[in-house]
């Protein structure tokens, strides 16, 4: 088994999961079901891919894993996005978010491309 907890990928996603909640605490209670929800599972998937992905026999098992977590950080950024349009969060919220969500999904692509080696 590999030892994910110990990646500091992982580690950042776990932290990103905290902020996603944060930030979708200020939306409307009619987004609790729709942008809320949406924006807090794909900021669990994030870190939920990596360790089922870690769960695998394979590199290349773990490597397509790791592509799932880098999409939910994608949908994460156009979570932030549709909430900045609809004013629910602030520009330097949303930068926040972005920034976060730019760095992990970096270290992702570095390690899905030292797996699939």
């Amino acid at each position: 088994m590999h030892r994910f907890h110990e990646l500091e990928v992982y580690k950042k996603a776990i932290k990103f999961t905290r902020t996603a909640r944060d930030v979708t605490k200020s939306f409307p209670r009619q987004e609790l079901f729709m942008l809320t929800s949406q924006f807090a599972r794909a900021a669990d998937s994030i870190a939920l891919n990596i360790a089922e992905g870690a769960g695998n026999t394979s590199k290349r098992e773990f490597a397509k894993f790791i592509g799932y977590s880098i999409r939910s950080g994608y949908e994460c950024v156009a979570c932030s996005d549709i909430a900045l349009e609809q004013d629910y969060i602030s520009e330097k919220i949303h930068q926040h978010v972005f920034q976060q969500v730019d760095a992990i999904i970096a270290m992702l692509v570095g390690l899905q491309k030292s797996l699939e080696r």
